[in-house]
């Protein structure tokens, strides 16, 4: 029988094109060995909720991975309320010319954050900040993400108030929050995301 890493593995070979991604075995391989650290580390820290292979290649990695056809070449970007690592870690690891600041709240996650990014070359190219976001200065960067933040629909404006006027804005989001972002955007682009019927990636920028 095939080991859990293996079947994350084939899976994301398997399903990267319906994701409109082409992934090099070596890009497969950095991939599969983040997926077997948070495997790892998963039982004490709770990093993702169980799932199978399958399921963390495609709802995990491989929509992580939508935001690079959104990241021009060296693009530095924000990941607020990283938690494992996504979707900064996968993106880092797929495209060397990207920086990122990760910012992640839990002190415990932020341990597992560190050691993750160890795979990332060189080191410079990201950067982990353990705070609320509220409370650290902005990084520099052109683009902001964030993919699982606690209370999100409560944090959207404090987040939009805290970054840049000139930033643009990745956000993965459910059904329940699009219905909100008009209000609180300009220029907004909705893309389904694959193999999903309520979740969305936002494309937008502040309304200032």
């Amino acid at each position: 029988m095939e080991t859990t890493v293996a079947e994350f593995e084939k899976a994301v070979g398997r399903e990267a094109a319906a994701f409109d991604l082409t992934l090099s075995q070596s890009q497969i391989q950095r991939l599969t060995d983040y997926y077997a650290l948070v495997m790892k580390w998963n039982a004490r820290l709770h990093l993702t909720a169980p799932c199978s292979p399958q399921e963390f290649a495609t709802r995990h990695i491989l929509e992580s991975l939508l935001l690079l056809k959104h990241l021009p070449p060296k693009a530095s970007f924000i990941d607020v309320g990283s938690g494992a690592g996504l979707p900064a870690i996968p993106c880092l690891l797929a495209r060397d010319d990207l920086t990122a600041t990760l910012i992640e709240s839990s002190k415990k996650k932020g341990v597992f954050l560190n050691e993750a990014l160890r795979a990332v070359r060189p080191s410079g190219r990201a950067h982990l900040i353990v705070a609320r976001f509220e409370e650290v200065a902005l990084p520099s960067a052109n683009f902001l993400t964030c993919r699982a933040l606690d209370r999100f629909s409560e944090t959207l404006p404090t987040m939009i108030q805290w970054a840049s006027p000139d930033t643009t804005f990745l956000l993965f989001v459910g059904d329940n929050v699009r219905q909100r972002i008009d209000s609180l955007f300009s220029d907004v682009r909705f893309e389904l995301i694959p193999q999903s019927n309520q979740r969305f990636l936002i494309i937008a920028r502040a309304r200032r």
